[in-house]
C-alpha cells in the first residue's frame, strides 16, 4: 500500500505541477529585495558617487513625516554604503549636521558593530551617533527604531528597554520598523519569551490602524516561535490541533496582505515571512498564494536565516510548494452528477482545513 502511495503521489505531482506554475514569474524574473522607484534612481547615483538624490529623497521623506519610507530607504541606503561608502563620506563632509546624514552614518554604525565578534563594545562605542541623529529632529521615530536595535546588541535590561519603547512610541505609535525591533527584543532568543513576544504582537495588532502592517506583527511571533530555542508554550505547537495561536497569525497576516496588490514591493517582506511561516504549518494551498502575491519581489529576510543563498532558497522553496499542492490535488479532474468534469480545476481547488 505504501507503494502504491507513493506512485500515486508521483503521478498527481507530474500531471498538475505545470498548471499550478500559473501567476508566478519565471526564476530569472524574480529579484532580491528589489527597490521601490523612488529608490532605484538613488541607488544608480549613488553608486556613480553622487549623494544628492539621496538627500533629497530622505528630506521629503522626513519634511512630509512619511516615517515607514524614511525607516524603509534608511535601512536601504545604508545596506548600499556598507560596500560603497564614497557618496556617505562625500555627503557628510559637506553636509557634516544634516539629519538624513546622520540617520544614515548610525544605522550603519549600528550594522557594522552588530557584525563583529566584540558587538556590544563596538555598539556601546556609536551610542553618540544615534543620539546625534535624534537630535536631528526630534520628530522622527527612526533614530529610536535604531536604538532599540542598539539596546538589544548592547545587553540592555528592560528598564532601558521600555524607556527607548516610550520615546519611540510618542514619536508614532503604530511606526512598523520601531514595533519589529521591539518584538525581536522581547523574543526568546533574546530578553523574553515566546509568550512575551506572542502578547506583545497581538496587542500591537489589535491596536494597529486598518491596513498598517503592524497587524501582520503576529506573524513575526510566529517565525521566532518556529525558528529559535526554547520549547513553546502550550498552545502553540505546530500540529494540526494545537497551533492555534501560529494558526491565528498566519490567518490575520493573509489578511493584511489580502489589502495589498499583487507584486507591490511595501509589503514583499511580510509576504514572504508569512511564506516560510505557511510552509512551516504544512499550509501548501495558502503559501502558494502567497508566492503568487509575491511575485518577483522575493526579499533576503526571511529566506537568509536558513541559507546562505537566500533567492536560490526562495526559488527551491517555491517550487517544492507546487509539488505539495500537486501531490494533494485528485489524479482525475472531480465530476458532476452528469458525468461531466467540474469547473473546480486543478491549481484552484479550495484550501485544506486549516
Amino acid at each position: 500500500m505504501a507503494l502504491l502511495r507513493a506512485l500515486i503521489r508521483t503521478a498527481r505531482m507530474a500531471r498538475h505541477t505545470p498548471h499550478l506554475a500559473a501567476g508566478l514569474p519565471a526564476d530569472d524574473e524574480v529579484l532580491l529585495d528589489a527597490p521601490d522607484t523612488r529608490l532605484g534612481p538613488v541607488l544608480v547615483a549613488a553608486g556613480r558617487g553622487e549623494y544628492a538624490p539621496a538627500a533629497k529623497l530622505l528630506a521629503a521623506t522626513r519634511e512630509s513625516a512619511e516615517w515607514e519610507n524614511r525607516d524603509w530607504y534608511t535601512t536601504r541606503l545604508a545596506a548600499f554604503a556598507r560596500t560603497r561608502t564614497g557618496w556617505l563620506e562625500a555627503w557628510r563632509d559637506a553636509s557634516p549636521h544634516d539629519p538624513d546624514a546622520l540617520l544614515i552614518k548610525a544605522e550603519l554604525a549600528v550594522r557594522r558593530g552588530w557584525e563583529s565578534p566584540a558587538r556590544v563594545e563596538l555598539l556601546r562605542q556609536v551610542a553618540p551617533l544615534i543620539g546625534a541623529a535624534a537630535e536631528g529632529d526630534p520628530h522622527d521615530p527612526v533614530p529610536w527604531r535604531i536604538a532599540l536595535d542598539h539596546a538589544r546588541g548592547t545587553n540592555a535590561g528592560h528598564t532601558e528597554f521600555e524607556l527607548l519603547w516610550a520615546q519611540a512610541v510618542r514619536r508614532s505609535p503604530h511606526h512598523y520598523g520601531c514595533h519589529v525591533a521591539a518584538l525581536q527584543y522581547l523574543s526568546a532568543a533574546w530578553y523574553g519569551s515566546h509568550t512575551e513576544c506572542f502578547d506583545f504582537a497581538e496587542r500591537a495588532a489589535e491596536d494597529a490602524l486598518p491596513g498598517s502592517l503592524v497587524q501582520a506583527l503576529p506573524v513575526r511571533a510566529a517565525f521566532a516561535c518556529l525558528t529559535e530555542g526554547g520549547s513553546p508554550p502550550p498552545g502553540l505547537g505546530t500540529g494540526r490541533g494545537t497551533g492555534a495561536r501560529l494558526h491565528a497569525a498566519a490567518d490575520l497576516a493573509i489578511t493584511v496582505s489580502a489589502a495589498y496588490p499583487a507584486a507591490d514591493p511595501w509589503p514583499a517582506e511580510v509576504r514572504n515571512l508569512l511564506a516560510y511561516v505557511l510552509i512551516r504549518l504544512d499550509r501548501w494551498n495558502d503559501a502558494l498564494e502567497q508566492l503568487r502575491l509575491i511575485g518577483p519581489y522575493a526579499t533576503a529576510f526571511p529566506w537568509d536565516r536558513v541559507s546562505d543563498d537566500p533567492l536560490g532558497q526562495f526559488l527551491e522553496l517555491r517550487d517544492g510548494v507546487r509539488l505539495e499542492v500537486a501531490a494533494g490535488l485528485p489524479l482525475r479532474p472531480p465530476r458532476d452528477t452528469a458525468g461531466r468534469p467540474s469547473r473546480e480545476r486543478a491549481g484552484h481547488a479550495r484550501p485544506g482545513d486549516h
